[in-house]
C-alpha cells in the first residue's frame, strides 16, 4: 500500500490529513501503521486504537492476523500496552480496554506500569528499538482527543437546543415562544407585547415552574 493510501485510511482513525476513501479496513490499517515503523504514526497509535475499536470494531486478533512477521507482532503488542498506559494516565476507562487487560501476562502488567510511570515522570521509553518522548506522546494524544471531545460536546449542545425548541413548541404558540425568548434575553417589550406576555405567557411559565406539576409529569412519563 502506498503512503498516501495509508494516510487516507488514517483519517478514519483520528488523523484528519487527507480525504477519506470508501475502501477501508481498520484492522489492516492498524497493521500497516505497525509495519511502517514511522515514529509519527506510532506516536499517534493510542488515538488510532481507541477510534478503531469504538468506531470500526477493530480487534486485537484481527490486527495480529494482518501481521506476518514476529517483530511486528511484538511491536503491535508494545503499542497496545502504550495505549493502555496512556488511557490510564488520563484516567480514561473503556470496556474493551478492560477486557483486553484480562489477556495480559504478569510481565505485560509490569511493562504497563513502567510505561505509565514513564508518562507520569516524562522518562523516555523504548519501542521497536526507538526512543519516544513521553511529553510528545501526551501532546499528540491530547490534541486529537480534545478535538473529538469538542465535537462530541458540540453535538450534545445542538441536540439540547433542538430538544428545547421542540418542548417549547409543544407549550407555546410561535408568538408566545418568541416573547419567551425575548424575555430570557432581556430585550424590552413594547406595550402590546408586555400586555400579551402578562396575560398569557407568564401564566404558562408559572405553571411550568411549579415543582409539583413537574413531579407529576415525570411520574406520568414513567408509566
Amino acid at each position: 500500500m502506498t503512503e498516501n493510501k495509508l494516510l487516507e485510511n488514517l483519517n478514519r482513525l483520528g488523523f484528519p490529513l487527507l480525504e477519506v476513501t470508501t475502501d477501508f479496513d481498520a484492522n489492516k490499517t492498524l497493521a500497516e501503521v505497525v509495519q511502517s515503523r514511522d515514529a509519527r504514526l506510532w506516536e499517534g497509535f493510542p488515538v488510532l486504537l481507541v477510534n478503531a475499536v469504538q468506531d470500526y470494531s477493530v480487534d486485537y486478533d484481527g490486527v495480529l492476523h494482518e501481521l506476518t512477521e514476529g517483530p511486528d507482532h511484538a511491536n503491535f503488542h508494545a503499542l497496545v500496552l502504550l495505549s493502555l498506559a496512556m488511557y490510564q494516565y488520563h484516567h480514561l476507562s473503556f470496556h474493551w480496554a478492560n477486557q483486553l487487560k484480562k489477556r495480559l501476562t504478569d510481565q505485560d502488567m509490569r511493562r504497563l506500569r513502567e510505561m505509565r510511570n514513564a508518562l507520569v515522570h516524562e522518562q523516555p521509553m523504548e519501542l521497536g528499538q526507538a526512543l519516544f518522548d513521553p511529553a510528545r506522546l501526551k501532546r499528540m494524544f491530547n490534541r486529537y482527543f480534545e478535538q473529538n471531545t469538542a465535537k462530541a460536546r458540540q453535538l450534545k449542545e445542538k441536540h439540547g437546543e433542538l430538544s428545547l425548541e421542540y418542548a417549547l413548541s409543544q407549550v407555546f404558540s410561535p408568538k408566545q415562544k418568541e416573547l419567551f425568548k425575548k424575555k430570557l434575553e432581556g430585550q424590552p417589550f413594547n406595550k402590546t407585547e408586555k400586555e400579551y406576555y402578562s396575560r398569557t405567557v407568564r401564566k404558562k411559565v408559572s405553571a411550568l415552574a411549579n415543582p409539583e406539576l413537574h413531579r407529576l409529569a415525570q411520574k406520568l412519563l414513567d408509566y
